[in-house]
């Protein structure tokens, strides 16, 4: 059993080492980065969690300095992979996506990860100032074991929901839709997450039992749930970087669209934007624009792209900035602020809108509304 173990402790240092060189790969590539960046944090955070049970079995020398460091440095941090996922999902279906404010809330039950790690901290340094007696760090361990028992529940329901979530975003796609590449990987790749959810479901209940647990670990440890995890990382990895060198490849093939799809295309953008003014909503989205029309993403993308230089975002906030424009010298909005008016046209993020009118006007918001008032 001894070598079985061995083999399987190599295993996770393997899986860990080419899981942390997939994420530099994937938050290298230059194509749908919004995808392969959030692809490259799950990876990162499995690999991670994956390199704290190769240490716990790896590292048999007892230490104090490493006692602390365990206990202090968070490697398994699993609350934001649920998030990820769901956000991964989207951006692989709608690849102009990017987090909203709103959507960052999802990451604040990181939190139940954390919690161990800063109460160690409190511990420590409140011994250290005087602020609190000597803590028996033996006790706080045994707490900690207590505690990881059962904030695996709440991690494996937040990965079933936003599994749920993923599923439910796939299924609103039109037939033509799920016949894409990313649609179809985004398919398997919940696929594979919901086996995996299966398979730590089937070790999780007995491991919640205290009669059973103890005996559980014993036994078979934690490898039950951290090998399929290996596994993940792989075929994760692989296919990441296959859809990410697919999407450069058919970048680098220009579609030519008809002059009359074309014309359409172009007519209906503007009548969504000079007439409707879609630019005023902070949450618009390709995919809106694509439901509304009845235009194919790949074409809209595609006539922006390759006839007017720009992709969607760049599109839209060329509207919003212009209008931006025209609010901030006007007479009725000498009461907003400056990232008030921006929020009033369609901006959802005050550092993307200062990122975006520097790069469009070669000046400040600030300084662009101080030489119009000087003129």
């Amino acid at each position: 059993m001894q070598g079985g173990n061995t083999l399987l402790t190599i295993l996770l240092l393997l899986g860990t080492l080419q899981g942390l060189i997939t994420v530099v790969v994937l938050y290298r590539l230059q194509v749908n980065k919004n995808a392969n960046r959030r692809l490259a944090w799950i990876l990162l955070l499995i690999s991670l969690a994956c390199l704290n049970l190769y240490l716990l079995n790896a590292v048999t020398v007892s230490s104090v300095v490493l006692d602390v460091l365990q206990m202090i440095v968070p490697l398994v941090v699993i609350m934001p992979v649920g998030p990820l996922l769901y956000f991964y999902v989207r951006a692989l279906l709608y690849p102009e996506d990017t987090l909203s404010k709103k959507d960052k809330r999802h990451f604040y039950t990181v939190i139940l990860d954390l919690i161990p790690q800063l109460i160690v901290l409190v511990c420590i340094i409140g011994g250290f100032l005087g602020v609190l007696p000597n803590t028996d760090m033996g006790g706080v361990g045994d707490w900690i074991d207590g505690y990881n028992t059962y904030v695996d529940i709440p991690r494996w329901l937040s990965l079933v929901v936003y599994l749920w979530f993923s599923y439910t975003l796939w299924k609103q796609q039109s037939v033509q839709q799920k016949e894409t590449a990313s649609a179809k990987w985004a398919q398997r790749f919940l696929m594979g997450f919901t086996i995996f959810a299966g398979i730590w479901a089937l070790h999780l209940i007995p491991y919640t039992i205290p009669n059973v647990s103890n005996y559980l670990l014993s036994y078979v440890g934690w490898y039950p749930v951290y090998i399929p995890l290996v596994i993940l990382v792989y075929w994760l990895g692989v296919n990441g970087y296959i859809i990410g060198y697919k999407a450069i490849t058919k970048s680098s093939v220009s579609t030519v669209a008809s002059p009359e799809v074309i014309t359409k295309t172009v007519t209906a953008l503007e009548t969504l934007m000079n007439k409707e003014q879609w630019y005023l909503k902070p949450t618009l989205k390709l995919q809106d624009v694509v439901q509304h029309t009845g235009i194919p993403q790949k074409t809209i993308s595609s006539v922006l792209n390759q006839h007017l230089g720009k992709s969607f975002n760049e599109y839209v906030n060329t509207y919003r900035i212009t209008e931006f424009k025209k609010r901030i010298l006007d007479p009725s909005s000498e009461n907003l602020t400056i990232t008030g008016v921006a929020y009033d046209c369609g901006f959802n993020s005050q550092a993307t809108f200062q990122r975006v009118f520097k790069k469009m006007t070669q000046q400040s918001p600030k300084e662009f509304k101080e030489s119009q008032e000087k003129n």
